[in-house]
């Protein structure tokens, strides 16, 4: 019997550990889940997958292509070269190449990072990220009026483009914040 309430308090402390450890596991695979959505909302939002930063009935435009509809028929012309497009493809590959080289950060760090370290620089990749999807979106709203016709409107990716800003700065404020537990 006196074994028994011996043994007591350490099976408490291993199990109060490890539902902290289990917290921490969650915690982790939520933050992956975020960070790797955002990532996949980027690609899709800078390639064709969800193409459709302006749009009108009878046509629809994306980064890299205009695209438009008579009687049926859909004829796609690449997009106009100008300088601010072109800045804007270029912000949105950067967005991308941070959040995958922030994601590929946060696995190695887990793994390397020493305990009680935060990551930092996991963070840092997602918050730069972030800020040229901002960036990207700021200088497409600006410079639409000029090359896009008064009828057509903004489209999902638009959209899209500013529901990923805050979700991947967000990402990379609890990088920041998130410290490593063993």
């Amino acid at each position: 019997m006196r074994l028994f309430k011996a043994a007591a308090p350490y099976s408490t402390l291993i199990l109060s550990q490890g539902s902290g450890l289990w917290k921490y596991a969650v915690l982790l695979t939520r933050v992956a889940r975020l960070h790797f959505g955002v990532f996949i909302l980027f690609c899709g939002l800078t390639f064709a997958l969800l193409a459709a930063w302006a749009v009108n009935p009878n046509s629809s435009s994306d980064l890299w292509t205009n695209c438009t509809t008579l009687n049926g028929v859909s004829k796609c012309d690449p997009a106009d070269t100008g300088v601010w497009i072109q800045a804007v493809q270029a912000l949105m590959i950067l967005s991308i190449i941070f959040s995958f080289l922030s994601l590929l950060l946060f696995f190695c760090q887990l793994f390397t990072l020493q305990k009680g370290g935060r990551f930092f620089l996991t963070g840092a990749f997602q918050i730069f990220a972030s800020l040229f999807v901002m960036c990207g979106a700021i200088i497409y709203t600006v410079m639409n009026p000029e090359w896009v016709p008064a009828k057509e409107s903004y489209g999902f990716s638009y959209i899209l483009a500013w529901v990923a800003f805050p979700l991947a700065f967000i990402s990379g404020l609890i990088y920041v914040i998130l410290r490593k537990r063993e």
